[in-house]
């Protein structure tokens, strides 16, 4: 039975001709496989497959997706997070539990100056309007200023509304969704969020990872289910770091109320 794989034009471009007509005709692509981004079992036999390139520094990995979870594409990571999706591939760290709620990243994009500041970002489940929806929350560890400019002040907010993201007052209602904007899942883990490239071009990392940020099944499943991530961002001192996601919630219900969140609906990848 032919499998019912995508192969995008990109996917082809680093593969070769030859190797995507192998995988087209089933020579190389798996029946079954564990889908990259929800990391549930798939059958290419039997529903549409992705196949998803990630590239590292020296290697590259080829995997496999719902194509209702991502599409073909092509995925540039460090070497090191190729290292984890071979050991997420073949399961090697299977069954890891993932914490209920992860410890903020700081280690992620830099607005402004190199060293200046550093974004902290929380995965979270955030009910709104009688759902659960998964969530990103973004808060600076200094005050952010504009680009080229010095001096106290904190210009985080404003940045991001001139990009298209609006004022909360309250988590009634769901933001609206920002085009050109999107959240990197795959591997089952959180890589990055990625904007508009210069131009129009090839959307680039807004944030990045320097490891995955594990996020929960639920998390996982709300981000599927929905096909978007809702981002939220706060001014500096806003958050902090919330232990259990009612606490979390109740941070976001205050920096709203005191006008200082911002936020966005960002689909999945599909660069």
């Amino acid at each position: 039975m032919p499998r019912m794989l995508d192969v995008s034009d990109e996917v082809r471009a680093e593969i070769g001709d030859e190797e995507a007509d192998r995988l087209l005709a089933g020579e190389t692509a798996p029946g079954s496989y564990d889908c990259t981004s929800c990391r549930t079992p798939g059958d290419a036999e039997q529903e549409r497959t992705s196949t998803v390139l990630f590239i590292g520094d020296e290697t590259a990995v080829l995997a496999f997706a719902h194509a209702t979870c991502l599409p073909s594409q092509v995925v540039q990571v460090t070497e090191e997070q190729l290292r984890g999706a071979v050991k997420s591939i073949t399961g090697d760290s299977a069954g890891a539990p993932a914490p209920q709620q992860p410890e903020p990243g700081r280690d992620g994009h830099d607005l402004a100056a190199p060293g200046q500041a550093v974004l902290g970002v929380t995965s979270g489940l955030v009910l709104i309007a009688g759902e659960l929806h998964a969530a990103l929350v973004v808060e600076p560890t200094t005050p952010i200023v504009r680009p080229g400019t010095t001096g106290p002040g904190d210009d985080f907010l404003p940045l991001l509304i001139e990009q298209g993201y609006m004022p909360v007052t309250e988590l009634s209602a769901l933001p609206p969704v920002l085009h050109g904007w999107s959240a990197l899942l795959a591997m089952g883990q959180l890589h990055a969020v990625l904007q508009p490239g210069p131009g129009g071009g090839q959307p680039v990392a807004w944030w990045q990872a320097h490891q995955p940020l594990l996020v929960t099944d639920g998390w996982r499943a709300a981000a599927n289910k929905h096909q978007q991530v809702l981002m939220f961002a706060a001014s500096v001192g806003s958050i902090g770091r919330q232990p259990r996601e009612d606490l979390l919630r109740d941070a976001l219900d205050k920096a709203a109320a005191n006008g200082r969140l911002v936020a966005a609906a960002l689909p999945l990848s599909g660069t």
